[in-house]
């Protein structure tokens, strides 16, 4: 089977991806974090000091607050600013984790690398992490360069690589070395040692 990175992350994705996300209403988490604490608007307003006549118009959507008040509001409800906008998802799994033994990767090849994917039992993953021997000896071998959405970090497990990018020079790498870049940037990967290198990628899905 020819499996292309590209491919990879579009197969993880709609592994049991929801590609709907309702769009938060900030005035209504605000007031459903002071509701949680039982607090009344001119306690959340004190505690977070901030007019309670300003805290109003912002849960009632007629405020944008400023960052400068989104501090205020998150110090005063004993939270994060992200935690503002992240509310907890309904069905939400938590403690999930996935074993995968040597070898029990699963297969996908290309022409360029074996690919081994692994916690391939786990869907709604925010990263795919994979375990490659690159075959490649020339950049020859590529038709062009690989491109993808999202982040990618590359830590070579055994041998030799050398890895082209489209904005650096290229970079030998051996056994302990990585990389973090991004992944929108061509990217491709070769053997150098007389043995098929092989390396562990990680690759942001989010």
């Amino acid at each position: 089977m020819s499996t292309d990175p590209k491919s990879l992350i579009r197969i993880a994705r709609e592994n049991g991806e929801d590609p709907h996300v309702e769009p938060l209403d900030l005035g209504l988490r605000v007031r459903e974090l002071r509701k949680e604490k039982d607090w009344t608007l001119e306690q959340a307003a004190k505690k977070a000091g901030l007019a309670r006549s300003t805290l109003s118009k912002i849960e009632n959507g007629q405020m944008s607050p400023t960052y400068d008040a989104l501090k205020k509001l998150a110090i005063g409800l004993e939270i994060s600013v992200p935690q503002l906008f992240t509310p907890p998802q309904q069905a939400q799994v938590n403690g999930r984790m996935a074993v995968t033994r040597m070898d029990e990767g699963k297969p996908q090849a290309t022409t360029t690398y074996e690919h081994d994917l692994l916690a391939e039992t786990l869907t709604r993953k925010k990263m795919l992490p994979y375990r490659a021997r690159i075959r490649a000896r020339s950049m020859d071998e590529f038709d062009g360069w690989v491109r993808h959405d999202g982040e990618e970090f590359l830590y070579v497990l055994t041998g030799v690589i050398k890895l082209y990018t489209e904005f650096y020079e290229p970079v030998e790498m051996k056994r302990g070395d990585s990389a973090y870049y991004d992944a929108t940037m061509g990217h491709n990967v070769i053997s150098v040692s007389p043995e098929d290198a092989t390396i562990l990628w990680v690759t942001s899905l989010a």
